[in-house]
């Protein structure tokens, strides 16, 4: 699978390969459990704790994100601690923050001419 230039078209197969990656990113408890990750490493434990979500759920989730490489896992004796791909997650979220405060500007900014 090639990587799609700038001001390239991507191939089909890479456009299905971004899709499948957007649409990880677009289940709320995924995203919950990022967050949490971006606070420092935590095992299933502490995952159910904070997010109130089932083992299994979380297991299944954190499955789909280190499949995505969002997600690491490491053996603390039986423990298995995740830790999120911290300078990635990074990238993603300010990138989204940015675009959603532009957007939130020109909303405000519009309503203010009106």
């Amino acid at each position: 699978m090639g990587v799609a230039g700038p001001g390239s078209i991507p191939s089909p197969e890479l456009l299905d390969e971004f899709s499948q990656f957007f649409r990880l990113l677009s289940e709320p408890a995924r995203l919950q459990l990022l967050c949490h990750l971006r606070q420092g490493p935590a095992d299933v434990a502490s995952l159910i704790e904070a997010t109130g979500f089932s083992q299994s759920h979380i297991s299944r989730q954190l499955s789909q994100l280190q499949r995505a490489g969002l997600v690491t896992c490491d053996r603390d004796g039986v423990r298995l601690i995740y830790r999120a791909d911290t300078e990635l997650v990074e990238e993603l979220c300010d990138l989204v923050q940015k675009r959603m405060k532009q957007r939130l500007q020109q909303q405000l900014d519009q309503l203010q001419t009106a």
